[in-house]
């Protein structure tokens, strides 16, 4: 019985459609029509993505790979890693089989181990390697985890401007609140270029974005995509507010190792009473030249670390185990040579501050202001004579100049940045629409390519 009303059901339905279409005019197919009648009507997308499918990394790299320019704008090494590091990574994949299977999922624990080890004497801190440690999907799972933990509806999240542009979205989707404030430029008469230590926060209006509402803080020195490393000084009213307020930091370090011209970085962690409140997040990809390896990390205590471990066994559970493996191998022959010049952590800063140098001289040669970085892979350049001379870029009539500038320099000069307004909330971005960013962490042959076609700009200047 049950068999025969699931048949006559089917027939009814199949002779409905048929009957349904010879009233369409002729030509109409029955594929057609099944399509139009079975395609969903309900809205598919969750409310969380609203706002937030615009991604200026895949518009800009398609331009740039259909262009053939020479790509400045991503940040990452195109040049190899360390040889200790590749080292690991051959020897993780051809030595103990067992490193093929899942391993720990909070973290491989040798990778844990070292982690704890290497930062608790950086934080002065005791950490356990299974509590307060958890290896995540790069740096970027590390931040999409903590967001996920600690955000809940309606909770406010502070957000440094300018600010690596998924701070915002992952606020977002975790039903949280983007609150903003900008760091503020003030230029300084006995210097040519300005440094990206003139852009400062203002004390007053920092503490006014604190309301009973504000869950965290997001903290990123050095900063993507300025360059500034905070001080000490900034640091503590950070943390004094924080403490002030009942406010968790999530401090995204991915680059404390490059730091250049002897600044130095500083973990807000480290500072008095702000381990119990602060998450601290490592990037393998920043620290050893290693982007796709995607191992990333969170160290924080146990109060905080036990909820973004439940999001974690809830959504990706585990990580690749062999380059957690090779990580540590890493970090183990850091240990070893911290400090000394024989240190990666040493050599590797020198060399990527003769890049910088090398590419801020060459900008400045076709009338390009560089702003100097004080750390990470990039700086950012003042393009204001540009936007004077040129005003009227192709453009539509609400994108922000710097955006139409750099599709214009991608198509006729060859070469790629980012426009610093991605790095804005949307309210912010007609008032800093005058930079664009350059990323300097680049093999040698890839600046040549850049100084040539600067020179063929520099030459059309002189015509």
């Amino acid at each position: 019985m049950a068999l025969g009303g699931m048949f006559r059901n089917a027939a009814a339905t199949y002779l409905h459609l048929v009957g349904s279409l010879q009233r369409k005019k002729a030509g109409a197919s029955l594929t057609r029509y099944l399509h139009q009648t079975l395609t969903m009507r309900k809205r598919l997308q969750a409310r969380r993505l609203d706002r937030i499918d615009h991604n200026p990394w895949v518009v800009f790299t398609k331009l740039a790979s259909e262009c053939d320019a020479v790509n400045l704008g991503q940040g990452f090494p195109d040049f190899p890693p360390p040889d200790f590091a590749v080292e690991a990574f051959q020897q993780a994949i051809s030595g103990d089989f067992m490193l093929n299977q899942y391993t720990r999922a909070f973290g491989y624990p040798p990778l844990t181990k070292i982690l704890a080890s290497f930062f608790g004497k950086l934080l002065g801190q005791e950490i356990d390697p299974f509590e307060n440690v958890l290896v995540t999907v790069g740096a970027y799972g590390a931040l999409f985890t903590a967001f996920q933990a600690l955000v809940d509806e309606g909770d406010e999240v502070i957000i440094i401007e300018p600010s690596f542009d998924c701070y915002e979205p992952m606020t977002l989707m975790a039903g949280g609140r983007p609150v903003f404030v900008s760091l503020k430029l003030t230029p300084t008469k006995d210097r040519e270029l300005d440094s990206s230590s003139d852009w400062q926060l203002d004390p007053t209006e920092l503490a006014s974005k604190f309301t009973s509402r504000t869950k965290a803080l997001i903290l990123n020195t050095p900063n993507n995509p300025l360059g500034k490393v905070f001080s000490k000084a900034e640091l503590e009213l950070v943390a004094s507010l924080c403490q002030q307020h009942d406010v968790v930091c999530i401090s995204d370090e991915v680059y404390q190792w490059l730091v250049y011209d002897g600044c130095q970085h500083i973990s807000i962690a480290s500072l008095p009473g702000m381990w119990e409140r602060t998450l601290t997040i490592g990037s393998a990809g920043k620290t050893f030249s290693v982007t796709g390896w995607k191992v990333g990390w969170v160290l924080g205590p146990n109060s905080l670390m036990k909820h973004l471990r439940t999001v974690h066994q809830n959504s990706i559970f585990h990580c690749p185990t062999q380059s957690q493996a090779a990580v540590a191998q890493s970090f183990q022959r850091e240990q070893l040579h911290f400090g000394q010049p024989s240190s990666y952590f040493v050599q590797f800063p020198q060399a990527v501050q003769r890049k910088r140098d090398h590419m801020i001289r060459s900008l400045q040669s076709v009338g390009l202001r560089p702003v100097i970085s004080q750390g990470s892979y990039f700086l950012i350049t003042d393009i204001s004579d540009f936007k004077r001379r040129m005003p009227d870029l192709p453009g539509a009539v609400d994108e922000p100049y710097d955006s139409r500038f750099v599709k214009w320099m991608i198509k006729n000069k060859g070469l790629v940045a980012i426009p610093v307004s991605v790095f804005y909330s949307q309210s912010h971005q007609k008032h800093f629409d005058h930079y664009i960013r350059f990323c300097f962490v680049k093999d040698e042959s890839t600046l040549q390519a850049m100084d040539k076609k600067l020179q063929e700009w520099k030459d059309e200047l002189g015509a």
